[in-house]
């Protein structure tokens, strides 16, 4: 099929505009990663195309949900375009082994626990035989474009790439984990981790927070089980004075 251009887009007021004016969208390494994916199996000349729709403000909306996104786009009818992209979205079984596996993996699960994206957790999904980035998209447009992908699912797509700058755990959304989920269920506490420390509110630890030996798990304070004699044979005193201040030294110790 020949490609429809449809004329001018209609302009409108309060659309998603991509913060970028120029060059490439998207910053972080997850949303190059998946610009880079677009680049690489898209037509360029509508991918073009549709970074300025982006730019324009000509995308009206853009939801997102497990294994799927919607949006509308206005183009040069009045009626506006509806966007439909899906992906596969992962069932329960499988994000319990991503979970498993991430869990294992002390930085990354740190890393995420503090908000950011770990660069090696593609690596992690691939290991299991797991795409976290999509090969290819289920995509539809309503429009008459029949091109893959048409300017207006191009611009949806760049503002997609640019809402993971954001929040990179919109990637993992799309598959079906919500950042709710996921780092509840990483909070949780391993059942074999022997670093796991139980985190107890600095409120509730207030009265003994500066106690000598107080713990998260014993906050109470601990006498001193120092020997006698340890500071005479740590910091032995200079020529004779050894006998004239034993007796200080201990002292210090029964203090």
């Amino acid at each position: 099929m020949p490609w429809y251009d449809g004329g001018k887009p209609i302009k409108v007021e309060g659309g998603i505009k991509a913060r970028t004016r120029r060059g490439s969208i998207g910053s972080a390494w997850w949303s190059r990663r998946f610009i880079d994916i677009l680049e690489r199996i898209c037509d360029k000349g509508r991918l073009s195309r549709g970074r300025a729709y982006a730019r324009q403000g000509q995308v009206l909306s853009i939801d997102l949900s497990p294994g799927e996104v919607r949006a509308a786009v206005q183009g040069s009818r009045r009626t506006p375009y509806k966007i439909v992209i899906r992906i596969e979205a992962y069932d329960e079984s499988r994000w319990a082994v991503i979970e498993e596996a991430v869990a294992a993996q002390a930085v990354h699960r740190a890393k995420l626990l503090a908000g950011e994206m770990p660069t090696e957790i593609e690596e992690l999904f691939a290991a299991l035989g797991i795409d976290l980035f999509p090969r290819d998209l289920d995509m539809d447009c309503s429009c008459p474009d029949w091109g893959f992908p048409c300017k207006h699912l191009s611009a949806v797509l760049y503002l997609l790439a640019e809402s993971f700058d954001d929040d990179p755990f919109l990637v993992l959304a799309w598959r079906g984990r919500t950042r709710e989920q996921l780092l509840g269920s990483l909070a949780d506490e391993p059942a074999d981790d022997p670093l796991w420390v139980e985190d107890v509110p600095f409120a509730d630890r207030l009265a003994d927070f500066y106690a000598p030996g107080a713990t998260a798990h014993r906050p109470e304070r601990r006498p001193a089980t120092a020997a006698p004699d340890l500071l005479l044979r740590v910091f032995p005193p200079p020529g004779d004075l050894t006998r004239p201040l034993t007796p200080a030294y201990r002292s210090l110790t029964d203090t």
